[in-house]
């Protein structure tokens, strides 16, 4: 279903410490080049006492610079983040607080689905937007992967950043062609245990964390697993996505992937025979940044003028449930 949706603005916020891939393969007592060769990073920003909510804001303040608008100017705040400050209250709540409001009791309020969480929240909330129950939201996901991932897990521990990236959306007006034309989010359960925290939740409270069980309460992945499954699922998963928009992946101008590996990206592109020039790629210096991953690689389009006004976007994804997300939009 199309929707009368526009980008007014983004902004990115990456924390100043930067860990090479160097400095990770003599941290890890990896073969030298190991790391950058395996995941396709080179460089990833680490936070240094900040947390979710710090960075969250400052790609909200970008982002309003960016649009020419004020904080005032919002009309509600999404948190589509898969990591937290802290479990309650709700991530948009803590961000909204920083913001120092006074007399302003727009709503905030979080919507998560991992890695997919801003394309999900994105197209949530557009419904909203085009009834005019908001104007203007900001869409914001800011992540924190370096205190939770496994340091025996080489793989997933080489691959992932921290950051934030927020996007603000209005509704378009009628001389506008800005939209979005279509958008499909599929969970295959299937998956469902190959991405996860099993610590922290009812099944393993955090009471009953020990020495012992204490990579229960870290992230824990199976690329190789996830990768055999998206493949499998992508092509008809790219036939519903499409089916009644009247477009194909042909008539994109470019495709803004989740930045799951260098590897994953690479053989995704020539799955969907799209050429490297319209595939967005930034986690040679960013790394995997969870949810943040996909606006990122959007602000990174915008500002290097990959992508202009009237281009046709493909933002798509995977996320753990496992979940494939799609959704193509008229910038």
């Amino acid at each position: 279903m199309s929707r009368n949706i526009r980008i007014l603005g983004t902004g990115k916020y990456l924390p100043s410490k930067i860990v090479t891939s160097e400095e990770l393969d003599r941290k890890l007592g990896l073969k030298e080049g190991w790391a950058a060769k395996k995941s396709g990073v080179k460089i990833r920003h680490v936070v240094d006492g900040e947390v979710n909510s710090d960075m969250a804001v400052k790609a909200i303040e970008q982002a309003l610079k960016n649009a020419n608008m004020t904080k005032e100017d919002l009309h509600c705040i999404i948190s589509t983040s898969a990591s937290f400050d802290q479990p309650l209250p709700c991530q948009a709540s803590l961000i909204k607080e920083k913001m120092v409001f006074k007399n302003h009791p727009i709503p905030a309020f979080d919507i998560d689905s991992t890695c997919l969480g801003f394309v999900v929240g994105l197209d949530t909330i557009s419904y909203l937007v085009e009834a005019e129950r908001y104007k203007n939201v900001v869409i914001v996901s800011s992540e924190i992967s370096s205190l939770a991932i496994n340091p025996n897990q080489h793989e997933s521990y080489t691959l992932f950043g921290d950051g934030a990236c927020a996007v603000i959306i209005s509704k378009s007006s009628k001389e506008e062609t800005s939209s979005i034309k279509t958008s499909l989010i599929e969970t295959y359960p299937e998956g469902v245990h190959m991405t996860e925290v099993r610590g922290g939740g009812s099944i393993l409270h955090s009471r009953h964390y020990s020495e012992k069980n204490k990579t229960e309460y870290l992230f824990d992945m199976d690329g190789r697993a996830i990768f055999r499954l998206s493949s499998r699922l992508i092509n008809g998963f790219m036939e519903r996505l499409f089916k009644d928009s009247g477009l194909t992946i042909q008539d994109i101008d470019m495709v803004i992937p989740h930045q799951a590996s260098a590897m994953a990206m690479k053989l995704m592109r020539k799955k969907l025979d799209v050429p490297e020039e319209k595939f967005m790629s930034i986690i040679e210096n960013h790394g995997n940044v969870i949810s943040a991953s996909i606006p990122m690689a959007l602000h990174e389009a915008i500002v290097q003028n990959r992508i202009k006004r009237g281009d046709k976007v493909l933002l798509l994804g995977t996320s753990a449930g496992l979940s494939l997300g799609g959704l193509v939009f008229e910038y």
